[in-house]
């Protein structure tokens, strides 16, 4: 297999094994048809190698694909589509949801490239909190 060919769609139990991380970075959500520049807002995201969960504030449908980039630590650009999977409204303040989303056609690659970043995320956490 090539080493920019997507990997198969992982399944929801897959998804979960996958080491999740809690992280504030730059990201740009949008419709991956939608073409247009947006810059990149600083915000909280549950990230993994196989999906992402976050606060928007547009209401997304589920099976929506977005196009979704992250500005990683050295000014790292990851870009990737985004499949949402479910959205939730959240009650305060008014239009503002909880988004759960999956990656989906990402070459192996570029989810080497995330895991490498979590874990690093990972080991930073570590280090600030638990290191003498």
């Amino acid at each position: 297999m090539a080493a920019d060919t997507p990997t198969p769609q992982p399944s929801p139990a897959d998804r979960r094994e996958f080491y999740r991380i809690t992280v504030t970075l730059p990201i740009c959500l949008q419709s991956e048809s939608d073409s247009a520049e947006i810059i990149p807002i600083k915000q909280s995201v549950n990230l993994s190698a196989g999906g992402i969960g976050l606060v928007v504030h547009e209401l997304f449908q589920p099976n929506d694909i977005l196009s979704c980039t992250l500005l990683l630590p050295e000014q790292v650009h990851f870009k990737a589509c985004l499949e949402v999977l479910y959205v939730d409204p959240i009650t305060y303040p008014l239009n503002t949801y909880r988004l759960h989303g999956r990656f989906v056609r990402m070459a192996n690659q570029d989810r080497e490239l995330l895991i490498r970043h979590i874990i690093q995320f990972q080991r930073e956490h570590l280090n600030k909190y638990y290191s003498a």
